[in-house]
């Protein structure tokens, strides 16, 4: 595909370079190009000018030199530059005020990369500086890995969409339209199934083909032991379950499987550990998928401001509130932390990573965090 819309893509083959780069010697800074061994007397004389896109045509002969820009081709016959804060110019006659050693303020050619080397690999995803790089060397097209299809969908029928009329016992879907808008940024091809009835012949059929037309079918909630969660009753009889449930707060209800020929993830249905659980494993499994791997996020140490509450026995992730003061960063809980409110998210900037095997914390204690903005891709 063209380099220039494969931003977010994932490479499928490594790319060299097909040129040195810069393709010639090269001015580093705005001055005058010279024979450093023709400047003994500091005296020049000025014959013609390289500019950028418009190099000089000839060779320079002993005392003569040219006026040069930034990025302009220096001729083979000059190997120095002198910058022009340190000259003086008197028509065509220039006279070095500091004379430069010999070669300064040259790029030789190839400086940055030369002719065959590797500027992408195979399994990288291109971010807006690998696109400038691949373009800086000419590479007009790149192969990239065809995007894994995606189908996304929420059952249960207290389930509306945003806008609708909301009758007894119902509510608004956000966790389809969370999820959508944290994949939106993914190299892969998304299919909204919309929200399916809790009907189990409706919701058979509707899985049953999008599992021929998909990679994975990602979901949350409807995975639970409820009367009317079926979707894990025929995820098993497509295929089989492989896992459910984690030792994670918030999402323990998580089901992995295969269901036919594609991947299926069940996130839990409270809107908070629908996001955690698919910022710490379905992100990571969808790059994967993708044909590339997620970077372990970025974390470090912060204070706590206040006593943080936890029970030992599973890992959790509190959202949180991270500044920075005079003594370092500290960082707060962003409120009450049920899985059910997603007013926790609103004004957190990190996750606040709890061990299992950690009790209460005390004010003061240091812990691990992690910026959201790591996580989001």
């Amino acid at each position: 595909m063209s380099t220039a819309t494969a931003k977010g893509r994932v490479l499928a083959a490594d790319v060299a370079s097909p040129v040195d780069l810069p393709p010639f010697p090269s001015s580093a800074m705005d001055g005058y190009a010279y024979a450093d061994a023709a400047a003994a007397d500091k005296s020049l004389r000025v014959v013609g000018a390289s500019l950028a896109g418009h190099p000089y045509p000839g060779a320079l002969n002993a005392g003569e030199c040219i006026r040069i820009t930034t990025g302009a081709e220096v001729p083979r016959s000059a190997d120095t530059v002198v910058i022009q804060e340190n000259c003086e110019r008197d028509g065509d006659n220039l006279t070095l005020t500091e004379r430069p050693t010999a070669g300064a303020n040259i790029r030789a050619q190839g400086h940055d990369v030369t002719t065959g080397a590797l500027v992408a690999r195979a399994g990288q995803r291109l971010n807006a500086f690998d696109i400038a790089w691949l373009a800086a060397v000419g590479v007009e097209s790149v192969s990239v890995v065809v995007r894994p299809k995606v189908a996304l969908f929420s059952t249960v029928d207290e389930l509306k969409e945003p806008g609708a009329p909301l009758q007894a016992g119902e509510i608004y879907d956000a966790n389809r339209l969370a999820l959508k808008s944290l994949m939106a940024n993914l190299p892969v091809a998304l299919t909204d199934l919309g929200i399916l009835p809790d009907d189990r012949d409706a919701l058979e059929a509707a899985l049953g083909q999008a599992a021929t037309e998909h990679d994975l079918l990602l979901t949350s909630g409807g995975v639970s032991v409820g009367d009317a969660d079926y979707v894990k009753e025929i995820i098993e009889r497509l295929g089989h379950i492989g896992l459910w449930r984690l030792n994670l707060k918030p999402g323990k209800p998580l089901a992995f499987g295969r269901a036919g020929q594609a991947l299926f993830l069940g996130l839990p249905g409270n809107p908070v550990s629908t996001i955690v659980t698919y910022l710490l494993i379905a992100q990571p499994l969808l790059l994967k998928l993708a044909g590339t791997e997620a970077e372990p996020p970025f974390s470090f140490k912060a204070r706590l401001a206040a006593e943080l509450r936890h029970n030992p026995g599973r890992e959790e992730y509190q959202r949180g509130i991270l500044s920075r003061g005079a003594d370092g960063y500290q960082v707060s809980v962003s409120g009450d932390q049920s899985s059910n409110r997603l007013a926790t998210f609103s004004g957190a900037n990190c996750l606040i990573r709890i061990r299992k095997e950690d009790g209460h914390l005390a004010a003061g204690t240091n812990v691990e965090v992690i910026p959201l903005k790591e996580l989001i891709d």
